[in-house]
């Protein structure tokens, strides 16, 4: 097991700030945040390339917070791959077992081994400026696990690659992982996280805000930041009160001069409420349906999505909807047009706080 206790390291006006977190042995574990927050700043105070200025690293116990790179049985895998330029594919992948003075045969049982696990062998005696990105990345790959370390560190591996070769890099990430190979993954892409993370922790102004798996942090992010980071644009800071109904399980949410109604059975009390974009509802006039939240308002930003387009519109507070562009059409909806926004109270979260 990985463990993270306090670690802080300041670089100028940068400042990571008491980092402490476990990562389990075989589990893929990814550090999701902005770009320029200190996530590879971290990645290499866990690899012995940056000394940290407090707290302490442990492997399997043991405090390896002063112990060298070479000595720490943990590899590292950046961004751009790191190849030797002037070694073809093959005495790349050789290049750590010479380091380390293992025997030809050695060499030879282990390459043929990492060879056939990446399916690199027509690659071998290539020259590394002849290779795709996606081909980089798994003769990278290759060449840190063939010394067996007991940790993996990504530095946003998959950024650099087109849609095609990133889907078969997180195949073969997956079955990494699914061998029994411990991953610390960093990266800036929520959809990549949720994709290959048992759990995540989020990285906010030097700090590490929430540790979840991808569900809860998903379906109950901490703070704003969190749920703008992932996404969520429906986030209000409010008040719940609960209704004195013995039949009655719906509380009222009350947000500036707003209320809406949701299913919560949390106390009386400030938080704040999350509502999905592709869970709120918009329409021409008021809807007949099981819908406790209905309201008028005026649309005032209309944004192409990945999948479909977004709509907000001011009822008061702002509120994304997430639509079809068929439904765009149907609608009629432009700048300025009044329209009706409404959803169940079911869809509303409520986190105390």
């Amino acid at each position: 097991m990985l463990k993270l206790d306090k670690i802080s390291v300041k670089l100028g006006d940068f400042e990571l700030q008491k980092i402490s977190f476990d990562v389990e042995d075989g589990e893929y574990f990814v550090l999701l945040g902005e770009s320029g927050i200190g996530k590879t700043v971290l990645l290499e105070s866990i690899a012995g390339l940056i000394e940290p200025d407090e707290g302490k690293i442990f492997l399997d116990s043991e405090n390896i917070s002063n112990k060298k790179i070479q000595k720490r049985n943990i590899g590292i895998v950046y961004q751009d791959d790191s190849l030797f330029p002037h070694m073809n594919v093959r005495e790349n992948i050789i290049y750590p077992l010479k380091c380390n003075h293992n025997s030809k045969k050695e060499i030879r049982d282990k390459l043929n081994k990492i060879v056939d696990k990446f399916n690199i062998n027509s690659l071998l005696y290539r020259k590394i400026n002849t290779l795709s990105g996606g081909e980089l990345q798994k003769v990278a790959l290759a060449r840190t696990l063939i010394t067996n370390p007991k940790i993996l560190l990504l530095d946003e591996p998959l950024s650099s690659l087109d849609v095609n070769f990133r889907e078969k890099i997180k195949s073969i990430l997956r079955k990494i992982n699914r061998d029994g190979q411990t991953i610390v993954h960093i990266t800036h892409d929520y959809q990549e996280a949720i994709s290959l993370a048992d759990r995540i922790g989020i990285m906010e102004n030097g700090k590490i805000s929430q540790i979840g798996t991808p569900d809860e942090i998903f379906r109950h992010p901490k703070s704003q930041f969190v749920a703008n980071f992932i996404g969520i644009k429906n986030f209000y800071r409010g008040k719940i009160v609960i209704k004195n109904k013995s039949n009655e399980d719906i509380s009222d949410f009350n947000i500036e001069d707003l209320t809406f109604h949701i299913l919560s059975d949390a106390k009386s009390g400030v938080g704040f409420l999350i509502l999905r974009s592709e869970d709120i509802i918009i329409s021409n006039n008021p809807t007949k349906s099981s819908a406790r939240n209905n309201f008028r308002g005026k649309v005032i930003d209309i944004a192409h999505a990945k999948l479909g387009v977004e709509i907000t519109v001011d009822i008061g507070v702002e509120i994304s909807a997430l639509i079809t562009k068929e439904s765009l059409k149907l609608l009629d909806i432009d700048y300025g047009k009044d329209i009706w926004v409404s959803f169940k109270a079911s869809a509303a979260k409520f986190i105390g706080g």
